[in-house]
C-alpha cells in the first residue's frame, strides 16, 4: 500500500507567486559560538536545512549575520578541524525581497548554484524567512491555475 502525500501548497500559481507565498516564514538562529553538534541537532529538531549565525544583542539582532547548511555543518564535522559554527559561516550572501517574484528567486537560485535564499524584509534588510528549491517545486506542483 503505497501512501499519498498531502497537498502542501495552496497559493497562486508559480507565475504570480511571490517569495512570501512559498517561504518558511520566521528564521531559526544560533551564535557563532554554538556547536557542530548543536547546530545539527536543531536543524534535525526543526526540520531545515539552514540557520542564520547572529550576535544577538539584547533580542535584537546585530547588523552582523550570516548562515550555516546542513551540508556545511556535515562537511565541517567530517573533515574534523572546525567545532563551531561561527567559523564557517557564509556572510556573503545571497538574499532577496520577500516581496519579490517567485520566479526571481528560481532565477538567482540557479544562476548562484544555490537551493536557498534568505527572504529579507524590504527597506530593512532583516532576515525574515527562507525560500528553498523545495518550496519553489511545491508551488510548481501545487499553485492553482488561473
Amino acid at each position: 500500500m503505497s501512501a499519498t502525500r498531502q497537498r502542501t501548497y495552496v497559493g497562486p500559481a508559480f507565475a504570480e507567486a511571490k517569495v512570501h507565498d512559498a517561504m518558511r516564514v520566521g528564521v531559526v538562529t544560533c551564535q557563532p559560538d554554538t556547536s557542530l553538534e548543536d547546530a545539527a541537532r536543531t536543524m534535525s529538531g526543526y526540520g531545515i536545512h539552514l540557520l542564520i549565525v547572529a550576535d544577538v544583542e539584547s533580542g535584537q539582532h546585530t547588523r552582523s549575520w550570516g548562515a550555516v547548511d546542513a551540508l556545511d555543518v556535515a562537511r565541517a564535522e567530517a573533515e574534523g578541524r572546525v567545532t563551531k559554527v561561527g567559523e564557517i559561516a557564509v556572510t556573503d550572501l545571497v538574499t532577496i525581497d520577500s516581496n519579490a517574484p517567485l520566479a526571481t528567486a528560481a532565477r538567482q537560485m540557479a544562476e548562484s548554484g544555490i537551493s536557498h535564499l534568505i527572504a529579507v524584509q524590504p527597506g530593512t534588510d532583516q532576515p525574515v524567512g527562507v525560500i528553498s528549491a523545495s518550496g519553489l517545486t511545491a508551488v510548481l506542483a501545487w499553485g492553482r491555475s488561473s
